[in-house]
């Protein structure tokens, strides 16, 4: 059966842009402006407070970690701030060196490791669709570990690092999605999978969608009515499940196209479309171009 959260990932095609070692001691505070890309921090020891605009300030303690999938403006400090230091993270990005917040001598009080990623060649509103705002995990041994070993990898540069990075992040990325709860996720994807009606059919859907399904085919595989399944379908994954289908098959779609081993009609047959014809109106549709001069800009 195909597994959903792994075919997202692998559409993404992550890769670690930098990781810093982060440490601050005494009272600090430091303002970083909107980034738009995805970041990540992990707290080794010690504690911060963190305050990302338009959502509640987090008091971080060891252990825990952090995913921002667009990294709007944020305030992190320690638990008894000064006056904040304004900073650039696109001019931090790119450093292996040590940053140090608050008095710049003697044992820190809270040591941590924050990164960013990019995606090669993807939408990156693949990943904003499926996640909060604010990832907040709490006591996670597995994501700690894996944001060590990024951390590692950066600092140490050894052969073959940008392929453990890429491997690193996309672990990084199931995890995150995996400790988000149906809950607090928005509607979409991880909402679908949480739910134990529609978690079949949507599984179905990834797994053959060279299929013509209908409604009524999802759900009978659902156990659901149709006018229940339509309706739930909507509340919890966002969009109708035939919307929702189309907008998977042209995600494929790119992806194929990116990798240039396929024709167009090719594509259109794997993605479910009897022609290329209808393939390529239905792309233009959604994608604003057509298949073919979606491949040469690349």
């Amino acid at each position: 059966m195909s597994d959903p959260l792994s075919e997202v990932v692998r559409l993404l095609r992550p890769r670690a842009v930098f990781a810093n070692p982060i440490s601050g001691k005494g009272s600090w505070a430091v303002r970083y402006g909107d980034f738009g890309e995805p970041s990540f921090c992990i707290v080794l020891a010690g504690g911060a407070r963190l305050a990302v605009d338009g959502h509640e300030p987090i008091n971080l303690q060891a252990g825990d970690f952090v995913l921002l999938p667009t990294t709007p403006a944020f305030t992190l400090s320690s638990h008894s701030p000064a006056p904040p230091v304004h900073l650039d993270p696109r001019q931090i990005a790119g450093g292996v060196s040590e940053l140090r917040y608050g008095e710049p001598h003697g044992p820190p009080d809270m040591r941590s490791l924050g990164g960013s990623f990019l995606f090669d060649d993807a939408n990156p509103a693949l990943l904003v669709s499926l996640l909060p705002r604010v990832v907040h995990v709490q006591g996670s041994t597995r994501l700690s570990q894996l944001v060590r070993m990024v951390g590692e990898e950066v600092a140490d540069q050894k052969p073959g690092a940008d392929f453990v990075l890429a491997r690193l992040v996309e672990l990084l990325l199931v995890d995150a999605m995996r400790e988000v709860s149906s809950t607090s996720a928005p509607p979409g994807l991880l909402r679908g999978l949480g739910d134990e009606r529609l978690a079949p059919a949507l599984r179905q859907m990834h797994a053959r969608i060279d299929l013509p399904w209908s409604v009524e085919q999802l759900s009978r595989v659902a156990a659901l009515s149709r006018s229940a399944f339509f309706e739930r379908f909507n509340r919890l994954v966002g969009v109708a499940p035939m919307e929702y289908l189309l907008a998977w098959r042209i995600e494929v779609a790119k992806g194929l196209l990116r990798d240039g081993e396929l024709s167009v009609a090719e594509i259109a047959s794997r993605v479910g479309y009897a022609s290329a014809s209808a393939f390529s109106v239905a792309f233009s549709r959604h994608a604003g171009m057509p298949p073919g001069k979606y491949a040469r800009s690349l």
